[in-house]
Parts: C-alpha cells; structure tokens; sequence
C-alpha cells in the first residue's frame, strides 16, 4: 500500500467506519419497519422472513471469498465496488414496487455489504502499523459497529414514524455517494498479488456454496425444525462442500484460503470466541426488543429509545475505554472482562418477569451489555494479530464471516428454543404474557452459555504472540508489546516484489 499522511490516514478511518456503520445499521434498521412494509407491499409472513433472509445468506456468504478477492486485485478497488453495489441496491429497495423487486434488492444489498466489509479491516491494519495508533484504530471502527444495532432500532423507528419505510433505504444513498467521493481522495491505492495468484475458482464455487446453504439452512430452522429432514439433509450438504472445501485448500496450487492462517492461535481463537460470543450477545439484540414489545406492549420507537442507553454506552467504552485497556492490560484481558459483563447480563435477563419496570429490571441489563464494547474491539485486534500484510484482506473476510455464521446460528437456536418453549407453557395453560416471558428466559440462560464458552476459548489465547522473524510485516499484534517503539510509515519503503510476496507468503501466520 502506497504511502499515505497521517491526516488522511484518520480520514480513511472515517471512510471505514461510516461503511462499517451502513452495514451494521441496515441489519437492523429494518426489524422496526417490518409491519408498514408488509402491509404496503403485500408481503405473506413467508415472503416477509426472505426480506431479512436475502441479505444475510448474501453476505454471510460472499465474506470469505469477498476477503481473498481484495487481497488479489486490490483491497481498495473490492472497497469502492462494493460501496457503489450497496448504495445502488439501497435505492432499489426504496423504489421497490412489489416484493420480489425488494427481496432482490435486499439479496444484491448482502452483495454490496460483503464486498465492502471484507476488506475494511484488511485496509485497517495496513493504514496503521505502529502500535498504539492501531489499537485505537481499531476501536473506533469498532465502537461505530457495536453501537450501530441499537441505533438501527431507534433510526428505524423515527424514520418510519415520520416519513415511510422506503427511506430505511434511501437514507443509504447519500451516505454512500459521499463514503465512495471520500474513499476514491483518501485510500491509498494498492496493487493486489493478482487473479492468476489465487484465482482457486473450484475453492470459491465450493465455499461460497457451502455457506450460502449452511446460512439458508440455520434461518429455515425455525420454519421447520432442527430435527428435520430439511434441516438435516442441507445441513450435511453444507458441511460436506465446506469439508470439500477445507480439502481442496490443503493440495491446491493457489488456495482461496491458505490453512496457514489457521496455524495462528490468536486468529483461530478470535474468531471461535466471537462466534459464540455473537450468537450470544444477539439475545439482547433481538429478543429484548420482541420481548418489550410483545410483552411489554412498548412501540418501535419506544424500543429503540429504551435501547439507547445501550448503544450510547457500548460505543462510549469502545471509542474511548478500550484501546486504553488494551494498550495496558493487553486484549485479551479486556476481552475477557467484557465476556463477564455480558454474561452477567444473559443471567440478569433469566429472571424478567412479564410486568418488567425499565428501571427496576431492564436498566441494569442495559449497563451490563455495555461489556460489548469492550469484547468487540479485543476481538477485532486479536483477529487480525496473526495475519500478514498479504493475508490481511483474507483474515478481515474470516472475522466478517464468523460474526454473521455467529449471528445467523444464534438468532436460530435461541429464538426456536424460546419459541418451543412458549408453546409447551401455553399448552399448560399459562397466560401468554409469561408463556412469552418463560420461553425467552430459556434463550437468555442459553445465551449465558454460549457467553461463557466464549470466555473459557478466551482463556486459551495467548496473551503475546510467538516471536516473527526479522522480515516478517510489520506490528502482528498491536497491543502485545507496548514497550516497543512505534514503527513508523515511511514513503522510501521499499516495494515488495513477488518474489518477496511469495516467500513470505510460505511462512507461518502464528
């Protein structure tokens, strides 16, 4: 990547965040404005769900193959193109006249958002190579991201209730247009290693595949069952083409994903943690905000402001607390911190009654989940410790890919088990109000354990990486060794070669 001034290298971090933001915001923006669409379009309850399904499958999908893509022709030409997709399906989907014009709009949206955010951290990690600079880097974009879910809800809800649901969309476009005019000024231009450098296309049909079917399938389970023959047989058929995947990556000439990047304890366990952490941490995204309206009886903007304590305390920590802890404590210790906080909010939340006050029962919950801001930043910073220069695009598509496999898996489990659950309480007769309450009280203790697992992975990260060898790309871990000065960006860096690119590129990403 070509040298770049300091100013603009905080600028480009903007440019990221904002992209980070988009993404984030339209994963959730939507829930609020749900009812208004399907009443206006004529959606069935069905076709309702693919609204949301179209943009998950797509972008859980393409992250991985999105993220290598970068790393071969570019990092910043994936960015801007994945940008351009996104706005320009956003105003698609504000200009939707039907239901199958919006699920294809919300499909290329997925499209748009794994282009673009596959490579966000990859650009990230190159922009900032001395230490300290890198972790606060990090947690900015980060704070943007964790609080972005929340704010979804409350934008969402304002948005509908004083226009209509098409500027949920709308409101995409002139962030985008500004986003690409700033990143087109900002970015350094960057010269991938080449399609013919990795261009694993047997790879990519098979693990684009795999976890587009993996994510269909998990979405589905609450339509028809985890003990399905719908469920079971794709399911086997995802794991097979992800296990043909995994195969063919071990003996092919120019891998998609180089397994060597799963030698790295740091990446390996980052991205486990966050799995399990996420499809956690979604409990509170998404079953508080049914449980207060359902239960409670609160509207979509009263939701989302009852969620904003939430939100304003997650990016507060993480904009301004995290990087701080990192750089003295190391990541790892913050994140595990964090894990506890958010633990102890799933078991805060497995004991709500059906009349909750806000103040009494959901505030403190509320304040507990501002661990996340915490947990995501040391995980961004861990995911990416391992990975080098020419990986780095590739480790960015991984950690984007385990977030949403996380979230998609636990919106599933956890909202067919609260379901299962409710049914069984009402088939005995309790009032729907506590059949409603007791079955997300059983989420919420599920979510508690997956927080903990979490925790238990994030014991076994080291707490410094293994000692890189003197021609190896600069800061692996930006937080490990503060003691180290920071190393600086200089113009009259040499250029690394091929030759160069393709030995470093045999070596170990530990």
């Amino acid at each position: 990547m070509s040298y770049i001034s300091d100013r603009s290298r905080w600028t480009a971090l903007g440019v990221l965040s904002a992209t980070g933001l988009m993404t984030i915001l339209d994963g959730s923006i939507v829930t609020v404005a749900l009812p208004a669409i399907q009443r206006d379009l004529g959606f069935s309850p069905a076709g309702l769900s693919w609204m949301m399904n179209a943009y998950l499958i797509a972008f859980g999908g393409l992250l991985l193959l999105s993220g290598r893509l970068g790393d071969l022709i570019g990092r910043r030409a994936m960015f801007l193109a994945g940008n351009v997709v996104f706005t320009a399906a956003s105003l698609l989907a504000g200009a939707a006249t039907g239901p199958g014009m919006l699920i294809t709009a919300r499909f290329l949206q997925g499209v748009g958002s794994a282009m673009a955010s596959a490579v966000v951290l990859g650009i990230l990690v190159t922009l900032f190579s001395d230490t300290r600079e890198r972790v606060k880097a990090i947690a900015i974009f980060s704070s943007t991201g964790a609080a972005g879910a929340s704010l979804g809800q409350v934008l969402g809800g304002v948005l509908t209730d004083a226009f209509s649901w098409p500027w949920i969309f709308l409101i995409n476009v002139p962030i985008g247009v500004v986003t690409v005019a700033l990143a087109l000024r900002v970015l350094p231009a960057d010269r991938g290693a080449g399609l013919a450098a990795g261009a694993d296309v047997i790879g990519a049909v098979l693990v684009t595949s795999g976890l587009m079917l993996g994510i269909y399938t998990v979405v589905k389970v609450e339509e028809h069952g985890w003990l399905a023959a719908h469920t079971l047989g794709l399911g086997a058929v995802s794991l097979a083409l992800l296990a043909a995947f995994v195969a063919r990556q071990a003996t092919a000439k120019a891998p998609l994903m180089p397994l060597r990047i799963l030698r790295s304890r740091n990446v390996v366990g980052a991205n486990l943690a966050q799995m399990l952490a996420l499809s956690g941490m979604f409990a509170f995204q998404v079953l508080v905000a049914i449980y207060m309206q359902q239960v409670l009886g609160y509207g979509a903007l009263d939701t989302g402001l009852a969620m904003l304590p939430a939100a304003v305390g997650i990016g507060t920590l993480s904009l301004f607390a995290s990087a701080r802890l990192s750089a003295r404590f190391g990541p790892k210790v913050v994140l595990l911190g964090g894990l506890v906080m958010l633990t102890a909010a799933m078991l805060l939340l497995t004991r709500i009654p059906s009349d909750a006050g806000y103040v009494t029962h959901l505030l403190p919950v509320m304040l507990l989940i501002w661990g996340g801001g915490l947990v995501l930043p040391a995980l961004a910073t861990l995911g990416m410790s391992g990975a080098k220069e020419s990986d780095a695009g590739l480790a960015s598509g991984l950690f984007n890919t385990t977030q949403q496999v996380g979230m998609a898996v636990g919106v599933a489990v956890l909202t067919t088990m609260a379901a299962g659950r409710t049914e069984e309480l009402l088939g005995a007769g309790v009032a729907r109000a506590e059949a409603l309450t007791g079955g997300y009280r059983l989420a919420f203790g599920i979510a508690a354990g997956l927080l903990f697992a979490a925790f238990i992975v994030g014991l076994v990260i080291p707490r410094r990486p293994a000692a890189q060898p003197p021609a190896q790309a600069p800061a692996e871990n930006p937080v490990e060794t503060p003691e180290q000065p920071p190393a600086q960006m200089s113009a009259e860096k040499p250029a690394q070669t091929p030759a160069r690119a393709s030995a470093e590129a045999t070596g170990s990403a530990s």
